[in-house]
């Protein structure tokens, strides 16, 4: 009796650990949090298609998300409702962005994202997605600015820019001292974000992710969420 009571527990012991270990994402793209980054969190949009929230967030290691909002001064991401909804009913800390076009006004950007984003409460700052360049750099830099103090006096949150390092290095630094950054960089260079203005590095845009089918991007952040 005692035998088979040992035998049981060791299998239902093994069981639990496999399922477990199952539901976390593989440790080849969650890898340990380098120094000074606190916590794990994601960012989608249309591409990731209908995520199942549900099995995502069973994952102990993301602790926030950010979803596309809009785009230009038109696009409304196909998901982005969706996703707010899940994500508010969920009370997970999460956040929206709206992706850049330097070739069209950045007040009417900032009006469009404004219209369609609805601030809550416990949201994180909003961010401008700046990928790309265009013009002279003095125009480039002056209709950044629009955009992010039109949606500054409009929410009460100052947004971070999110950009690549290359143009955050090369350019944006320079110019926006008093705002912090998202940035990409998929070298594993850790030295590159001790920078205090860096507080969140999407270190992959290669991630697989329970619950999201395809590939999805994972970021570190300098804040506990």
């Amino acid at each position: 009796m005692i035998s088979y009571m040992v035998f049981a527990i060791i299998i239902y012991g093994s069981y639990f650990a496999y399922k477990q270990f199952n539901r976390l994402p593989s440790p080849a793209h969650f890898i340990a949090l380098p120094s000074d980054f606190k916590s794990y969190g994601i960012d989608v949009s249309h591409y990731q298609g209908t995520v199942d929230w549900e099995n995502v967030l069973s994952d102990s290691l993301i602790s926030f998300v950010y979803c596309k909002a809009t785009e230009g001064t038109d696009l409304i991401d196909a998901k982005w409702q969706f996703n707010r909804e899940k994500l508010l009913e969920k009370g997970i800390p999460h956040g929206a962005y709206h992706f850049y076009i330097p070739s069209t006004s950045a007040k009417q950007q900032a009006i469009h994202f404004l219209n369609n984003y609805q601030k809550e409460r416990d949201d994180l700052p909003p961010v401008l997605d700046v990928e790309t360049e265009s013009g002279s750099a003095d125009s480039y830099i002056e209709n950044i600015k629009i955009w992010l103090t039109t949606v500054e006096q409009s929410t009460g949150r100052r947004p971070i820019i999110y950009t690549s390092y290359n143009i955050y290095s090369k350019l944006l630094k320079a110019h926006f001292k008093q705002y912090k950054f998202w940035v990409a960089n998929y070298s594993q260079k850790e030295y590159r974000f001790i920078d205090d203005e860096i507080i969140i590095w999407q270190y992959s845009d290669n991630g697989s992710v329970a619950g999201i089918k395809g590939k999805v991007d994972l970021n570190f952040s300098k804040i506990i969420y």
